[in-house]
């Protein structure tokens, strides 16, 4: 689980970016003094540095898109991207989890909305 002090620069840096205001290591410090909170100080620099060269609105918008987004006209280099390869072998797993359930409820004689 994140620290209080993690999360405390992962929300300062939300709230400047959102502000449309550049994220530097003052700015963090800022708003955390503003918000009251204790935070261990090598956290808001190695924040700031963490998002010195990265686009942040992009970053938020790929959240759990399994990596950065290729650059537009950009083809795959030689065959299927990991996260197409991925895809059958999720689905496998999710189907063997459907199955195993469906074969819990047939041991025990009910299932959920019998």
């Amino acid at each position: 689980m994140a620290s209080i002090s993690k999360i405390t620069c992962i929300y300062s840096a939300l709230i400047l970016h959102d502000n449309e205001v550049t994220v530097t290591e003052d700015k963090i410090n800022a708003l955390i003094k503003a918000a009251d909170v204790n935070v261990e100080p090598f956290w808001p620099g190695l924040f700031t540095k963490a998002l010195a060269n990265v686009n942040t609105g992009s970053l938020i918008c790929n959240v759990g898109a399994g990596g950065p987004a290729p650059a537009a006209g950009a083809a795959p280099a030689g065959g299927p991207t990991a996260a197409t390869a991925a895809a059958p072998a999720e689905e496998k797993k999710v189907e063997a989890k459907k199955k195993e359930a469906e074969e819990f409820d047939d041991d025990t004689g009910f299932g959920l909305f019998d």
